[in-house]
């Protein structure tokens, strides 16, 4: 594809990520006059909304497909998918030598923080997986292309964690479980069917006790109480009352999952240790603690062995290491965390995920204050109401809007490029847009999705 040829001065921003706060900083900015250059490392942009978000939300995901499509396909934006900062282009080359007037680090949090437990990793696929794969997996099994890893799900599955996306966990678990015990008993469910309506109701429609299932249930294991689960979060500063409230909230957000889905949850349990036969993970050892406020402690003589077959860790998502940028602990480093300005290179901002390090939807504090109740318990389908989770979407677009404004700051200060500048960065991008195939955003958008996308 060849890109348009630019006769006078502009400035062009390059977006590491196409999701959400991406897309939706890269229209503000085009809206701005300003060329923006999109890099993605996916095959297509949808982030988290496609490979986090598990695949019953088929309503809202379509509908946030469509919305960052809308985004992403106009003139002024330059879309390169396949295009991996770090692999395909380093880093320090897009600082140096492609010349944009600033760069947007909006690539997400993809990698899986450590299970707490020395060498646990030596067990990855033996006993051992991580949210991501797994949710990755489970929203891609049934496509016929899908060439990724398999899991099995055996009975007696623990999960490690508590967040959100915890949760999510759980619910695949059990939904998988169950739809195969069905199936055995010659009742064709769908997954949609027990995430909607629960594994209780379905089997009750079909006369069937779930007890003789023979399902073994998911138990969840967190480290603090269910009232310290970050299910709903509360405003700034807030009153007593607000915290006895907000942890009513959570306790009330459990229970409906524990019992909808028929999950089991131990609370106050911490991991420290690898159960192993031979080159298999067989269980993990914990510790009970002592929670008091925001801390807890581990409780001596508490050990507590627990056996399984499979573990599946969810204990958060951090920013995946990219070579030549700077790391401060298990995120990269920003001078200003609030304004996302990257410490050792001028021009650089980070945005959403990168910087608050939420594995899901990017939920910022006051909007999740605002919204908890309604929207969580939605997004979690342990209600009774309307399962519209825009307003959790729409936290990742307040995001893009906050950090474009950021730019659009920074670049007022900045000489917009000259045209030869400007002409040689759109000759890099139309190389590499010959070099994954890309024509058009919306007949590449069409040429890479499955057919049989669920």
């Amino acid at each position: 594809m060849s890109t348009t040829v630019v006769h006078d001065l502009k400035h062009v921003v390059a977006i590491i990520g196409g999701a959400i706060a991406g897309s939706t900083a890269a229209q503000i900015l085009a809206d701005a006059g300003v060329i923006v250059v999109v890099l993605e490392q996916n095959i297509r942009p949808y982030g988290k909304i496609e490979d986090g978000l598990p695949r019953w939300h088929t309503k809202q995901r379509l509908m946030e497909y469509e919305r960052i499509n809308s985004r992403l396909d106009r003139p002024e934006v330059f879309f390169l998918p396949q295009t991996r900062l770090g692999t395909d282009v380093g880093f320090q080359e897009l600082i140096q030598e492609w010349g944009f007037s600033a760069v947007i680090l909006a690539n997400g949090a993809w990698k899986d923080r450590p299970l707490p437990a020395e060498g646990i990793d030596r067990y990855l696929g033996r006993g051992l997986i991580y949210q991501n794969p797994f949710i990755y997996w489970f929203n891609h099994k049934n496509e016929k292309a899908y060439a990724g890893p398999r899991y099995e799900i055996p009975g007696g599955t623990i999960v490690i964690g508590g967040g959100l996306a915890s949760i999510d966990v759980v619910k695949a678990v059990q939904v998988e479980q169950y739809e195969a015990a069905l199936r055995a008993r010659g009742v064709n469910v769908t997954m949609l069917e027990l995430e909607h309506k629960g594994i209780p109701a379905v089997c009750a429609e079909h006369q069937i006790n779930p007890d003789e299932l023979g399902v073994q249930d998911v138990v969840l294991y967190y480290r603090r109480r269910d009232i310290d689960m970050p299910l709903a979060q509360p405003p700034d500063n807030p009153t007593p009352e607000q915290i006895e409230k907000i942890q009513t909230v959570r306790k009330k957000i459990l229970a409906k999952v524990l019992e909808k889905y028929r999950v089991h949850f131990k609370e106050r349990h911490l991991p420290v240790a690898a159960l192993t036969e031979g080159d298999q993970l067989v269980g993990l050892r914990f510790v009970r603690t002592q929670v008091e406020g925001r801390n807890f402690k581990s409780v001596p003589g508490s050990d507590i062995d627990v056996r399984t077959p499979l573990v599946i860790s969810s204990v958060g998502s951090i920013p995946e290491p990219i070579p030549g940028v700077e790391m401060k602990g298990e995120f990269y480093s920003f001078k200003d965390w609030d304004t996302g300005e990257y410490a050792t290179v001028e021009g650089v901002f980070g945005l959403g995920n990168v910087v608050t390090g939420q594995g899901n939807i990017d939920l910022s504090r006051k909007h999740a204050a605002s919204v908890s109740k309604l929207i969580l318990e939605n997004y979690l389908g342990v209600s009774n109401g309307n399962r519209d989770i825009s307003a959790v979407l729409d936290a990742g677009q307040d995001r893009g809007r906050e950090q474009a404004e950021k730019v659009k700051d920074y670049l007022r200060g900045k000489e917009p490029l000259p045209p030869e500048k400007v002409n040689a960065i759109l000759a890099r991008v139309s190389n590499r847009m010959q070099d994954v195939g890309y024509t058009s955003y919306r007949e590449y958008i069409q040429k890479v999705t499955p057919s049989d996308l669920e």
